[in-house]
C-alpha cells in the first residue's frame, strides 16, 4: 500500500510540476508530404491546447514550402488558427523562399520568414528548446 501512495504522490507532483514549468518546442519540417504537414498541425494543436503557457515554433525549409503557401497548402486554415495564439509561430526559411521564388505575400497569413531555417532551429536548441523532427515513416 505504501508503494502505491508514493507512486500516486510522484505522479501528482510530476503533473503539477509540468503544468507550472512551461516548455518550449521547435518542430522541424522539411518534407513535401502532406500527411506530415497534417501530423505537424495535429501535434502542435494538441500540445498548444494542453500546455497553453508553453511555446511552440514550426520551422519549415527545403521541400516543405507548400505547407505555408496560401495557394497550395492543405493546412492553411489550421495554420492561421494556430498563429492567432500567442504561444504558436510558423517560420519559413528565406533561402527556401528565394529558391522557390516565393514572396511574403504568397505565405499563409501569420507565417513569418527567418534568414535561415537551420540556424533558427539551432538557435532555439541552444536556448534550451526541445526539438521534434516531423517525418512520416
Amino acid at each position: 500500500m505504501k508503494k502505491y501512495i508514493v507512486l500516486i504522490a510522484f505522479i501528482c507532483t510530476s503533473i503539477l510540476y509540468g503544468q507550472e514549468n512551461p516548455i518550449q518546442i521547435v518542430f522541424d519540417v522539411t518534407t513535401a508530404d502532406e500527411a506530415t504537414h497534417q501530423a505537424t498541425i495535429r501535434h502542435v494543436t494538441l500540445m498548444s491546447e494542453a500546455y497553453p503557457e508553453s511555446e511552440f515554433e514550426v520551422v519549415l525549409y527545403s521541400q516543405s514550402i507548400n505547407m505555408v503557401l496560401a495557394e497550395k497548402s492543405s493546412v492553411s486554415e489550421e495554420i492561421e488558427k494556430l498563429v492567432a495564439n500567442d504561444n504558436v509561430s510558423f517560420k519559413v526559411c528565406a533561402g527556401t523562399m528565394k529558391r522557390n521564388k516565393v514572396t511574403e505575400a504568397d505565405l499563409v497569413k501569420g507565417v513569418e520568414s527567418v534568414p535561415d531555417g537551420i540556424v533558427e532551429i539551432v538557435s532555439k536548441q541552444k536556448a534550451g528548446w526541445g526539438y521534434i523532427k516531423e517525418a512520416r515513416n
